[in-house]
């Protein structure tokens, strides 16, 4: 039996074999691409496989992705019917993002772009923030990134608000559901924090029409998908104040291409998909754990829902 892994990159892809080999003896591991027995392979290991690639193995017991999110692997359009797909979470990667949420919603909250623009300028601009009390924060999707995020802000002191699909309940956070939720939602939210996952409902879904729903001025953080925003939609609403300032760590081509207009736009903090990143090391373990499990009980409690796309 084997496993197979693939990352776009060739040395992620082998940094991520070696770990493997390492963790699951049991199995030979190696890379998608180079696959010697197709018929052998019973898990493929990925995080963007190339169209078609995992239709070659026919024996495939189950798709791990290396993420919490699944998009990658539905946009497959020969993806094979019916293979379960298993996702990547864990402690380490609620953690960093509860950290680049906080850590961005915190900068927003005490205007730090605008003190960063005054410090350039050589202007001395006391900017005083309302208490963290006092500023109303949301979380769109509330799955175990965005329910742990959610949390840790309310812990921060903020008013924190979530939205999701469907109806959730988090100790300290209002929560809002469905299409009827999602008005007052926006509505009371001065930082905007989307971490949904990219499904047909969600693509777009940052766009001009949801802007014009917050109270202008509102700040924007997008750790979810780069196809969650109208990028020209967005260069809209900072153009005309609507938005003050957007962090964006995701997008539609990754990396950005140079000059961007994002690159170099002072309302918007750019990072490159780092909010909260798997490595081996620590991501090893949780896959090589994902997949003796579902070897001996069939299931795991990661495993996503293709319909729902997450």
């Amino acid at each position: 039996m084997s496993v197979v892994v693939h990352s776009p990159d060739a040395a992620e892809t082998a940094e991520w074999r070696a770990r493997l080999a390492a963790l699951l003896p049991e199995y030979t591991v190696e890379p998608m691409l180079e696959a010697r027995r197709p018929e052998a392979v019973r898990y493929a290991v990925v995080w963007q496989p190339g169209n078609g690639q995992l239709a070659r193995f026919p024996g495939l017991r189950a798709i791990v992705s290396l993420g919490a999110g699944i998009d990658h692997v539905l946009a497959d359009t020969a993806l094979p019917a019916g293979v379960p797909i298993i996702r990547t979470v864990g402690r380490d990667l609620t953690q960093r993002m509860r950290e680049y949420v906080a850590l961005h919603v915190l900068r927003h909250h005490r205007e730090m772009p605008a003190l960063a623009a005054a410090q350039a300028a050589g202007r001395w601009e006391q900017i005083v923030p309302p208490p963290a009390t006092a500023r109303r924060v949301g979380v769109m999707g509330l799955g175990n990134l965005g329910a742990e995020a959610a949390r840790s802000l309310a812990a921060l002191g903020f008013d924190t608000a979530g939205w999701a699909r469907s109806p959730r309940e988090i100790e300290g956070v209002r929560c809002f559901a469905g299409a009827e939720g999602l008005s007052p939602f926006l509505a009371r939210t001065e930082i905007l924090v989307c971490l949904l996952p990219l499904t047909p409902e969600t693509r777009d879904i940052l766009n001009a029409e949801l802007f014009a729903r917050l109270p202008r001025g509102a700040s924007l953080v997008n750790a979810g998908r780069g196809a969650h925003l109208v990028e020209d939609d967005l260069l809209a609403a900072l153009a005309s104040g609507q938005l003050s300032h957007a962090t964006l760590d995701v997008f539609r081509q990754e990396p950005l291409p140079p000059g961007h207009p994002f690159w170099a736009h002072p309302g918007v903090t750019v990072t490159p998909h780092i909010a909260s990143m798997i490595d081996p090391e620590t991501g090893g373990r949780i896959v090589a754990a994902n997949i003796r499990a579902f070897e001996r009980d069939g299931t795991v409690p990661d495993l996503a829902d293709a319909a729902r796309g997450y």
